[in-house]
């Protein structure tokens, strides 16, 4: 699909997408209860449900009407997979569910894009290797086979917060108490105490012993709840950054009180606006391609923690250098670190290229609302936030849509 998007003002309000990260770690939970739990106001987006139809392959019923979920919850260390576990491009969806899958010492097989079967899994392989546990790649497919044990495990804590929620998902109902050991530096810690916040709605419990290792109590259970999805302040900081070009744009809908590491784009959105910082994004990498942009319009930035950006949908540092210099902005990308120099902003020379990846796709967007132009690939913003052209819209921003 290519998306026109004409040079505009943005001015309204708008609700937040739901917090998909928030989304997936209930679904799971709320999978692991036995007996029937309430999620309220998830989104539609491609990730989660994906995450809805990989619960279905491992047998736990999720009834969906609109934006709520019923789940109604089973033993998953006695369930028998009915199926593959199909988790399309959501990286989340198949490193929080393999721990899952583990518990039941039968063969479960998991399938995807093959951008996400080629995201590293390796603190998996390697785990199930020194644990006696099946782990087969064949390029396509993963296949585990359990049963997970309860433990001490050793997790490198630069690669992905994933792996460790992953493991925070299924060790607890585990009889023993187990240990996550986190080799350090720990980047993306605020999402493992989202997972550990999500838990806790559903009655679970884990403990940091000191900044590097949780202890999770075994023999605990699961309780069914009612819980509510809160807005989604990652999705929510493309159309923020409207209001740094000149936009009145509200968005509703956020948590203030949230734990969301990425709560802290509003700082960050100051720095750039208004100089040109040196910022450290290895808590928020999801942010890395929307502050390249801002920063590319306004005055240049800094950007250090940047290496996990190879490892996302697309490569997003080479592809946001790709794009911008379509802009006039030249973008340096080093092994860690990503300069973005102050240059002669204008229109692009030529379409964009969204890179199949939702985060440039809203990226490139906001700056056309300065410039006019295109871009192609842009159903990519189904992944995480499929109302963003209707919202752009709705804020008087003139969006046509073409099938190519």
């Amino acid at each position: 699909m290519k998306v026109r998007i004409e040079k505009g003002t943005a001015n309204g309000t708008i609700v937040a997408p739901a917090s998909k990260s928030m989304a997936h770690r209930m679904l799971i939970c709320a999978a692991m209860c036995r007996g029937e739990s309430k999620i309220t106001g998830l989104s539609d987006c491609m990730d989660v449900s994906a995450t809805i139809d990989c619960l279905n392959a491992l047998g736990i019923k999720v009834n969906i009407d609109g934006n709520n979920a019923t789940v109604f919850g089973e033993d998953l260390t006695k369930v028998t997979p009915n199926g593959t576990l199909c988790c399309r491009e959501s990286g989340s969806t198949l490193r929080f569910l393999i721990p899952v899958a583990l518990l039941s010492g039968k063969t479960t097989m998991f399938c995807g894009a093959k951008s996400l079967m080629q995201r590293p899994m390796g603190v998996y392989d390697n785990l199930c290797k020194q644990k006696g546990m099946d782990f087969i790649v064949d390029g396509e497919t993963i296949a585990v086979k359990g049963p997970l044990k309860a433990g001490e495990y050793t997790v490198v804590g630069n690669v992905s917060s994933q792996f460790i929620s992953g493991l925070l998902f299924a060790l607890p109902v585990l009889k023993k108490e187990s240990r996550i050991k986190i080799l350090p530096p720990i980047e993306s810690r605020s999402y493992i105490e989202m997972t550990r916040a999500a838990q806790k709605l559903f009655g679970i419990e884990s403990v940091w012993e000191d900044e590097h290792t949780l202890y999770i109590p075994g023999g605990q259970t699961y309780k069914s709840a009612n819980v509510a999805v809160e807005g989604d302040y990652s999705g929510a900081a493309f159309p923020d950054a409207l209001n740094l070009f000149g936009g009145n744009v509200l968005v509703e809908g956020l948590n203030p009180e949230s734990i969301q590491g990425d709560a802290v784009y509003k700082k960050y959105f100051q720095a750039l606006n208004s100089g040109v910082p040196t910022v450290h994004i290895g808590d928020c990498p999801d942010l890395g391609p929307i502050f390249f942009a801002i920063a590319a319009a306004k005055n240049g930035g800094v950007f250090s923690g940047t290496k996990r950006l190879k490892i996302k949908e697309s490569d997003r540092a080479q592809a946001m250098a790709e794009e911008l210099k379509k802009f006039g902005t030249s973008v340096a990308v080093q092994e860690d670190k990503v300069v973005v120099y102050p240059a002669s902003f204008h229109a692009p020379t030529e379409p964009l290229n969204s890179h199949n990846d939702h985060r440039i796709a809203m990226s490139l967007a906001v700056l056309l609302t300065m410039t006019g132009g295109e871009i192609e690939g842009a159903e990519a913003v189904e992944k995480s936030y499929p109302a963003f052209f209707e919202h752009l819209k709705s804020l008087g921003i003139g969006v046509t849509t073409y099938e190519i």
